[in-house]
């Protein structure tokens, strides 16, 4: 056991090697050979990662905990490694995509003013037509902020009237029957005055809605 981890540490200093390597190699140089050694070792590490777990079980117990952790620490190694590795190929990935973007940039040839001008046209249009129901939207919104000022003053209108028949009603005497049929239909009239603010928000919640998409 002690063999196979110095030879697979070695490999992982090996590797480190290499990628200091690979990172002094040229900007257009060819590090495809680099990168397939850097791989190969890896998964040289790997195996022998296995290989070192399945001796620490077979190794005596009292040694089983030490042997664990230098295991551990070579998996640690091995998967800094294969994230190094990564990191490096998806660099080279970017570096080759920005250079045929602007190779594709350099090379197109652009249009007449024909296009932009009809671009243009539609934007305006859009806009305008976004401004139209934005103007819309204000109208109703105020439109039913005078519905809802007309209810409340109504309201208030009605709480007077009640207030005043029960007062006219304990002046006059009325029966009890009579003055629960009045505040009978106040809470009624109550409710279809809430009913008509809800009603009159959810329409212009709608139309809102509509006007934006």
């Amino acid at each position: 056991m002690e063999a196979l981890y110095h030879q697979t540490n070695k490999v992982v200093q090996e590797t480190q090697h290499l990628f200091s390597q690979l990172e002094r190699q040229p900007p257009n140089s060819d590090v495809q050979a680099v990168e397939n050694d850097i791989e190969t070792k890896i998964n040289l590490i790997n195996r022998n990662c296995e290989r070192l777990d399945i001796l620490c079980m077979k190794g005596p117990i009292s040694q089983r905990q030490d042997a664990k952790m230098r295991v551990d620490q070579l998996k640690y190694d091995s998967r800094h490694l294969t994230a190094a590795l990564n990191s490096w190929r998806n660099q080279i990935l970017r570096r080759r995509q920005e250079e045929e973007e602007r190779e594709a940039l350099l090379s197109r040839k652009f249009t007449s003013n024909d296009h932009v001008d009809i671009m243009i046209d539609h934007n305006l249009q859009h806009n305008n037509s976004l401004n139209n129901a934005v103007y819309g939207v204000d109208d109703l919104i105020s439109h039913g902020s005078g519905i809802l000022e007309n209810l409340r003053s109504q309201r208030m209108t009605l709480k007077g009237a009640h207030k005043r028949l029960i007062d006219i009603g304990n002046t006059l005497g009325l029966s009890n029957t009579t003055m629960r049929l009045i505040e009978q239909r106040a809470r009624q009239d109550g409710f279809v005055l809430i009913g008509g603010m809800i009603f009159t928000c959810l329409i212009i919640v709608i139309v809102f809605i509509y006007f934006v998409k």
